[in-house]
């Protein structure tokens, strides 16, 4: 596989290599077939410097997830990091919470995972067994014959492809985006789930790396440029036209609610509310953006995979780098409530204090 498409691929490629390192022989200490959907995650006392793929805040709480089934919280603004208990050792990518105690967590064999306690306890809601089921069943009642033999190999596949991205509007409503077109929603918290595959418009089966909420619309991006929209509240997607022929690897806004989307060799473009021409944005290098937040005074922030952080004061028209940068690449980024900066990544967790981000 070309270097091209790892490039083209960067989040799933990375997920990958994750999981790869848990394939190899030796990795665990037990011999013989080990199913990590019902294996619980190791206990890990180095966890806060494992591998780690996404990082959140409520409140003054911040929980982080990665590799191994790892779930990460710490409550002393990212300076110490407890583990939580987890049932499954896959590696998570992405973690949200809606309120003080409800979250949910997703990686990769398609699991879902959900918290009532705050992070302290999870317990799985989904799985990718399911999810292929989910999707057959969906696309016998659609009598779509493409639709149905893509369900068919995601079936004969297994439990075999990550969720990349997933928001929740509120406790009941959610949706998860992956690899190859995954796309899942639930109405009820994530008791049940159903297949969206034939609500947007992916034929191909593009990767879907991210999805938010932009101002009225809901928003979701994917590799060669892909990006679709909902005005509908989510339950249906059309493919609009996109400045960048590149994969998209997120989504952000600014405080009027205008859409910035960015991913491959720095490739960065800015959409105003009601505007129909997209604004290039000049990063000023070409080094593949990977993760975005928001300072707690709504600055906007995007890292990329070489480490560097910048900042926008102008609601994303212009950015500069952070004097302080990351060490090695960035795939999740967060302000902790004393100002600082807690990025996660290849080298576990990392503080930043930088005086050039308003605490």
């Amino acid at each position: 596989m070309s270097f091209r498409f790892f490039r083209r691929c960067w989040k799933v490629a990375v997920i990958a290599c994750v999981c790869l390192f848990l394939a190899v022989p030796g990795a665990y200490a037990e011999t013989g077939s080990l199913d990590l959907l019902e294996r619980a995650a190791p206990d890990n006392p180095q966890a806060s410097r494992g591998v780690l793929m996404d990082v959140t805040r409520i409140n003054k709480m911040l929980v982080a997830v990665g590799e191994r089934g790892l779930v990460l919280q710490s409550a002393d603004n990212g300076f110490t990091w407890h583990q939580s208990r987890v049932p499954v050792s896959v590696a998570l990518t992405g973690v949200r919470f809606v309120d003080e105690r409800q979250g949910w967590a997703i990686g990769h064999s398609g699991v879902v995972l959900h918290t009532a306690d705050a992070g302290v306890t999870w317990q799985k809601q989904l799985d990718g067994r399911v999810v292929a089921q989910l999707e057959v069943a969906a696309a016998e009642r659609d009598q779509d014959p493409g639709r149905q033999r893509t369900a068919k190999r995601l079936l004969a596949e297994g439990a075999d492809k990550p969720w990349l991205d997933l928001l929740f509007v509120d406790s009941q409503r959610g949706w998860l985006i992956g690899a190859y077109g995954l796309f899942m929603r639930t109405r009820d918290g994530g008791a049940t789930w159903s297949s969206a595959m034939g609500d947007i418009d992916n034929p191909t089966g593009l990767h879907l790396y991210a999805i938010r909420v932009i101002g009225e619309r809901m928003v979701i991006a994917g590799e060669q440029g892909a990006l679709f929209v909902s005005g509908d509240g989510g339950e249906h997607f059309k493919r609009i036209e996109s400045p960048y022929e590149g994969s998209f690897f997120g989504l952000a806004s600014d405080r009027a609610g205008d859409l910035v989307v960015y991913g491959l060799r720095g490739n960065a473009w800015r959409l105003g509310a009601g505007e129909e021409n997209w604004q290039a944005i000049d990063m000023g290098n070409d080094v593949t953006l990977t993760a975005d937040a928001r300072t707690n005074n709504g600055d906007l922030l995007l890292a990329d995979e070489a480490g560097r952080i910048s900042y926008s004061r102008d609601d994303g028209r212009s950015f500069q780098p952070l004097t302080e940068a990351a060490k090695g690449y960035v795939s999740g980024l967060t302000q902790a409530a004393d100002g600082a900066l807690v990025v996660v990544g290849a080298r576990g967790v990392q503080r930043i204090e930088s005086e050039e981000v308003q605490p």
